[in-house]
């Protein structure tokens, strides 16, 4: 991993954690939509981006206090860590 800035959760991450599903696991059951897809590096909850209405990738972080999400957009490597407010990239 290569940092931008200091993310201080890196021991909480899993690359290797396995999504929960192909789309936003809250958007699905609702019948939502969705811009693009994050996926939690601590349990690998698939949720929707902040630009999406319903946020369920930062509902999800706040909740359960899992800091640290990756892009799930094919092409995209990087992270943001929620509390230390940094993005980085998996390399």
């Amino acid at each position: 991993m290569c940092g931008m800035a200091t993310c201080t959760h890196l021991d909480q991450i899993d690359l290797d954690v396995e999504p929960s599903g192909s789309g936003c696991v809250e958007c699905l059951a609702e019948g939502g939509r969705w811009v693009h897809l994050r996926r939690c590096l601590t349990c690998g909850h698939v949720g929707c981006c902040d630009s999406s209405p319903g946020l369920h990738a930062s509902a999800h972080a706040g909740a359960t206090q899992h800091p640290v999400i990756q892009s799930a957009e094919p092409g995209e490597d990087w992270c943001y860590c929620y509390p230390d407010d940094v993005m980085f990239e998996v390399r």
